[in-house]
């Protein structure tokens, strides 16, 4: 990306045009899902294009995948839907994590299930009734 060009966005103008604050895009940069330029005062300039790859960015993460997924995925997402074009090993990847998040839910269940026992065995009968919605 050539600066002055007009084309460039410094990190406040990314940040303004995505809702992602300026920390977090240099947490993306330093994790290498994002590229600026450097400017001779040191400051960063990114492409417009780069607004369009924040959104896809946050999509992902959105759904539960971690960063080391995303920048994986992240060639393969054609826009901030959900949308992909077809990637070496994007399948693979897609149903590793729906295991992972399969996993998760278990345990959430399991530790939901162990606390209701033990309200129930407290007395605390009406209480799971007003926290389940039963």
């Amino acid at each position: 990306m050539a600066l002055g060009e007009g084309s460039a966005l410094l990190i406040g103008e990314l940040s303004e045009r995505t809702g992602v604050s300026a920390r977090l895009l240099r947490y993306y940069e330093q994790q290498g899902l994002l590229r600026s330029a450097r400017a001779a005062n040191g400051y960063r300039h990114y492409a417009v294009e780069d607004v369009e790859k924040v959104r896809r960015i946050r999509s992902l993460l959105n759904v539960g995948l971690p960063l080391r997924t995303v920048e994986l995925l992240l060639p393969c997402v054609v826009d901030a839907s959900p949308r992909v074009i077809p990637c070496e090993n994007l399948v693979a990847t897609l149903r590793q994590e729906v295991a992972r998040l399969d996993e998760a839910s278990n345990e959430i269940d399991r530790c939901r299930t162990l606390i209701l026992d033990i309200l129930h065995r407290s007395g605390a009968d009406e209480l799971v009734g007003a926290s389940t919605g039963s």
